[in-house]
């Protein structure tokens, strides 16, 4: 009988059906990963934090993925959840993604599974500047003793990789988040449109106030702006939102679409031109790149993780979006561009195809190997 291919244990705090850019990451690794020889199981909680009375099964099967899912206490910031010790016995890798209670519970508990670990950071809890003196005395203390546990520490930018490199040395490595370029590919509006979407959590770092309001002064210039807003709440809630587009007299103009499945968005796509994103923070920009993908011109707030993907990419344009007058000359000139030069939307689908799964996770592959030769 042949030797089953080795067990990579991926924990994570939400996972499927929750949609978000950790969530999508670890779906698409799992999925790449047995054609490199690796079998996989997610280990996560058992209630979503945007919904946290539903109680999901303890087991699935998701896009061929095994699901485990475990109960939690406390917040949705540092969830309690000392049950996944009971769910590495079998794995041969164990791969912890985000910097939160597993990250420090498994560093910690290494002498319990005895586990070789990787980690990849996902930006580690630096999405706002809430309590940022806390954060960095944590960091600098706790987060810097857990590392130590970990024979790899993935960065998932260069924004991460300088933030971790002097807490972890040798052991922060660069692996550059892959996109699922496949999804959206080619579904922007072949024509230039005064149209625009923002994709993602409604999670105060995405600013998506400021987002409303520079719509306003769009409308104000010419009514035949449109801006949709797809995602799903976080701390900031469906009503949050709609009261801010009342507010700002935007219900004609602004489309919230709450919980949107893949083919949903690509279908919303097709009636724009133009991503925009006012966030002040990003992991990595995971969504501007698969917004690139169908082709539409990215307008982003220059937060470290968009100006190194711009730094690489000429179609990525900025916006200050804390000056709405300011963002939507921005925006105005960006789609004057596109229609001067209706090529930019191929050359965006192109510079996405750098970011395609497949080389992102023979890379963490790679890195499997090299754990298990050890």
């Amino acid at each position: 009988m042949s030797k089953p291919q080795p067990l990579v244990t991926h924990v994570v705090r939400q996972f499927l059906p929750n949609r978000g850019g950790l969530e999508d990451v670890v779906a698409n690794l799992c999925g790449q990963l047995p054609s490199l020889g690796y079998r996989t199981k997610v280990v996560t909680l058992d209630r979503l934090f945007v919904e946290p009375d539903k109680l999901l099964p303890a087991r699935e099967t998701i896009a061929g993925i095994d699901v485990v899912r475990i109960p939690w206490k406390g917040s949705s910031r540092y969830p309690l959840a000392p049950q996944v010790f009971n769910h590495l016995a079998d794995a041969d890798i164990v791969h912890v993604h985000a910097v939160d209670f597993f990250f420090d519970a498994l560093a910690w508990g290494r002498m319990l599974h005895r586990k070789p670990m990787i980690a990849t950071t996902h930006g580690g809890f630096f999405h706002t500047q809430k309590f940022a003196a806390i954060k960095k005395v944590w960091f600098n203390t706790l987060t810097r003793a857990s590392v130590s546990a970990y024979r790899d520490l993935v960065c998932c930018s260069l924004s991460d990789l300088e933030t971790f490199r002097p807490i972890a040395g040798k052991r922060a490595k660069l692996i550059e988040n892959g996109a699922d370029t496949g999804k959206f590919a080619d579904r922007a509006s072949s024509m230039a449109t005064k149209g625009m979407i923002t994709i993602g959590r409604f999670s105060s770092n995405k600013q998506l106030p400021r987002l409303i309001a520079t719509m306003r002064a769009l409308v104000d210039s010419d009514p035949d702006w449109r801006l949709t807003i797809a995602g799903v709440p976080s701390d900031l809630s469906e009503a949050d939102l709609r009261q801010a587009i009342s507010a700002h007299r935007l219900d004609h103009a602004v489309n919230l679409v709450v919980g949107a499945s893949n083919e949903d968005i690509a279908r919303l796509m097709g009636q724009v031109s133009l991503f925009v994103s006012a966030s002040d923070y990003e992991g990595f920009g995971l969504v501007a790149i698969e917004a690139m993908s169908a082709g539409l011109i990215p307008v982003l707030q220059p937060n470290d993780a968009y100006r190194a993907l711009a730094a690489r990419h000429e179609t990525i344009r900025f916006a200050d979006f804390a000056d709405p007058q300011v963002a939507a000359g921005a925006i105005q000139a960006s789609l004057n561009a596109l229609i001067t030069d209706p090529a930019q939307r191929n050359t965006a689908m192109a510079a996405a195809a750098d970011y395609a799964w497949p080389a992102v996770a023979r890379r963490y592959a790679d890195l499997y190997d090299d754990i298990l030769k050890r």
